[in-house]
């Protein structure tokens, strides 16, 4: 397993914990407002990290760093993650998954054998059934590439129903979510322990198209999380 960023201490990634980041490459969709294309999409262009500094930084932060984040990219599209978990585990740390939740089977390995202890899940758009099948269509539009959306249903599906730590995600992208997207995203979790909207930042953003896109208000966030909270425990916004 190639380790292609590194960051050795972060507040955000993982709430209430100071936490050393762990960056996989590549990723299995094509979101235009993506800010690491590079990490994403041609991550053989960027230096690996070799796993000893990771690991001799973390075990001499013993007692200061609370855990260990592994993002991407797309972790779960490594068949080498629970081995490489396994490695990170062995440095005492707790470990929390960043994922967009298209490979369930991937996630329920993790959580089944104890590798995980929370999860933080990205939902793109709308996950919706239409006359019994799990329509697509508008989440392929949002992450730019063929998804199968009953998996993404299928991790959820496993977060709400199991005992992790774990909380859901969207991007609030005004080109591809609107307020009423969001309301029925909330709804399809109806129950779930956390839901986090984060604001769109387009200067950060991958596709072209996006720059000039303007991200809704800091005061239409705060309504879209009250419409949302309706349906969750916790609805809470990041980066306004």
């Amino acid at each position: 397993m190639e380790i292609k960023g590194f960051l050795e201490n972060s507040l955000i990634e993982w709430e209430g914990k100071i936490a050393g980041v762990i960056f996989l490459p590549g990723c299995n969709f094509r979101c235009p407002w993506c800010h690491v294309p590079d990490l994403a999409f041609s991550p053989e262009n960027l230096e690996t990290v070799p796993l000893r500094q990771v690991e001799e930084f973390i075990r001499g932060q013993q007692g200061w760093l609370d855990g260990v984040v592994i993002s991407g990219g797309e972790p779960t599209i490594h068949s080498s993650l629970p081995e490489f978990i396994e490695q990170i585990k062995d440095w005492n740390m707790p470990v929390k998954l960043e994922t967009n939740g298209s490979h369930p089977e991937m996630l329920r390995k993790l959580i089944e054998e104890e590798l995980i202890d929370s999860v933080a899940m990205d939902i793109k758009n709308i996950v919706e059934r239409v006359k019994g099948k799990v329509e697509s269509k508008k989440y392929e539009e949002t992450v730019g590439t063929k998804v199968e959306v009953g998996k993404i249903r299928e991790s959820m599906d496993i977060l709400m129903k199991g005992n992790i730590d774990y909380e859901f995600r969207t991007t609030v992208v005004p080109a591809f979510l609107s307020e009423k997207d969001i309301e029925a995203i909330a709804k399809s979790i109806r129950g779930a322990k956390k839901y986090v909207l984060q604001q769109f930042v387009p200067e950060n953003a991958w596709g072209e198209e996006m720059l000039s896109l303007k991200p809704y208000s800091a005061e239409k966030f705060e309504e879209l999380s009250r419409r949302a909270g309706d349906y969750v425990e916790d609805c809470r916004v990041r980066g306004i």
